[in-house]
This record gives C-alpha cells, sequence and structure tokens, in this order.
C-alpha cells in the first residue's frame, strides 16, 4: 500500500509513520495472533501495519482517529471482509464498544504505532479496562518503554502501575529513520503480556497504587522521605511503616519492588498496634 502524498502526518496528532517494511513485517510476526485472536490496530494511519497484519490476523479491526484516513482505509480493504475499520479516538471509547462495532470478539490482542504524547494514556486505558486484551505490541518513545519494563533499581510509578497487571519487555528497537517524518528520538517495541490476576496480593489495586503515587513524590530522596512528602506525614511515621515491611530504609523508590510496595501497602493499611 502507497502513502496518501495528500495525507501528511498531522503534528498535532503527534503522528510519525512507520514506513519501514522490514520493521513492519518484523512487528507483524512478534505479533503472529492466533486463529481465535481478534486483532485490534490502534491509529492505522495509512495502513503499511494493517497490511502487514492482514496477511496474519484471521480477524482485524483498524482504529483510526482520523476520518479522511479511515475512509481511504476502508476503499483499499473494501474486498477484505476479514479487516474492519473504525474511524474512531481510542481513548473515548471502551475496548469492547471497538470490538462489538465490527463484529469482533474476546481474545484480542492489541497492537500498534502509538503516537509518543499519548501511549502511555492508550496502555493504561487498554490495560485496566473491562475487557482487556491478552496481549499488547506497541512501539512507544524508547525512554517510555525502558521504563515500563525496568525492574528494581530503575522502577518509576509508571512501571510499577503497568507492571501490576502486565508482564513487560521490550523486543527490539526502532530507529528514529524508519519513520516519516523522522522523531528526535528512537522508539522500541514493547510487549506486554496481561496477567490472569495483578502481580502482588493486595485488596485494593486502586489504593495499592495510590500509596506507590505517595512513594514516588519524591524519587530522588529516600523512600522514608519521599514517602513522607507524598503521604504528608512525618519522616518517623514513614520509618515506621517502612520497619514493619521489612525494607531498607535507604533505598530510593526506585530500587523497590512490586512485593516490597505490597508489604509496604499491608503497613500502611495496618498501623503499628492496630489489631
Amino acid at each position: 500500500m502507497t502513502e496518501p502524498r495528500r495525507n501528511r502526518p498531522r503534528k498535532s496528532l503527534g503522528q510519525h509513520w512507520l514506513v519501514d517494511r522490514r520493521l513492519l513485517n518484523r512487528i507483524a510476526a512478534a505479533a503472529d495472533p492466533g486463529p481465535e485472536d481478534t486483532v485490534l490496530e490502534i491509529g492505522a494511519g495509512t495502513g503499511l501495519l494493517t497490511d502487514a497484519l492482514a496477511q496474519r490476523a484471521a480477524r482485524l479491526i483498524a482504529v483510526e482517529v482520523d476520518p479522511d484516513l479511515a475512509e481511504r482505509l476502508r476503499q483499499h480493504f473494501v474486498d477484505r471482509p476479514e479487516v474492519s475499520v473504525v474511524a474512531a479516538d481510542a481513548l473515548s471509547v471502551p475496548p469492547e464498544e471497538l470490538l462489538t462495532a465490527a463484529g469482533g470478539r474476546p481474545p484480542y490482542m492489541l497492537v500498534g504505532n502509538l503516537p509518543y504524547f499519548i501511549g502511555t494514556a492508550i496502555v493504561r486505558h487498554f490495560l485496566r479496562a473491562a475487557v482487556p486484551p491478552r496481549q499488547l505490541l506497541v512501539t512507544l518513545q524508547a525512554d517510555v518503554a525502558e521504563r515500563i519494563a525496568a525492574g528494581p533499581g530503575r522502577m518509576s510509578y509508571l512501571s510499577v502501575e503497568t507492571q501490576l497487571f502486565a508482564q513487560a519487555r521490550i523486543l527490539f528497537f526502532l530507529p528514529p529513520s524508519a519513520f516519516r517524518p523522522p522523531p528526535k528520538v528512537r522508539s522500541a517495541l514493547l510487549r506486554l503480556d496481561a496477567r490472569d490476576r495483578i502481580a502482588v496480593d493486595v485488596d485494593d489495586p486502586e489504593a495499592f497504587l495510590r500509596l506507590v503515587q505517595a512513594g514516588f513524590a519524591a524519587p530522588r530522596k529516600r523512600t522514608r522521605n519521599s514517602l513522607a512528602v507524598g503521604l504528608r506525614a512525618s519522616p518517623s511515621q514513614a520509618g515506621a511503616m517502612l520497619c514493619a515491611a521489612a525494607i531498607d530504609e535507604g533505598l530510593r523508590p526506585a530500587g523497590l519492588s512490586l512485593e516490597d510496595w505490597a508489604r509496604l501497602y499491608v503497613a500502611y493499611r495496618q498501623p503499628a498496634g492496630a489489631e
């Protein structure tokens, strides 16, 4: 499929179209959808990745926010009944509605070359949806993908939040030259495998994440002081919680694992002296 001359990437939509066919085919091969999978492509653009995915998917739903591009995609795939095109903002529509609108159903996987400025919002939207995908395979700005997939020592709120719901790993990096127009930074293909249940045993995932967010309030400080800032507590109170959770006060928030945060959450919910 050739790129439409009259439709240029729009800065307002954060569009950087992936045009390297070797990498497009590599992404489609990494997706490797099963016969029961519906593939939901977010940000189909000019359809180059859509073409590569259509060669492998039994059912493909291409979602594109730009109505002109969506119409061109419909014309291109008019003789391909297994491919449906939906003109929609993926952030404003629940995933189950996108599937229903195009005759798809779970299980489904999400694939997409995501605009940098809404990439993490799309990941959050789908991972925390009532009907999440079993897998996400998305291109993001490389440093964002690295933060999501980071382990203890380099973790952030974003990595804890994402890894609570999915296992994350970077498959490979993509150079700026693979895109049109070339971005100023490199990208990465991130794979997220949704968990059947959240990674740690906590009674309220939203309350747990609020505690984690508080713990990263001052990420360059040690966890004792950062937590005190986020909770508006005294350093001694924060220190007591860390002690109850058997966490070294000298660690910075980035050094805590999901299991550490879970123990800290228990200590926070049941202060010392409570029955």
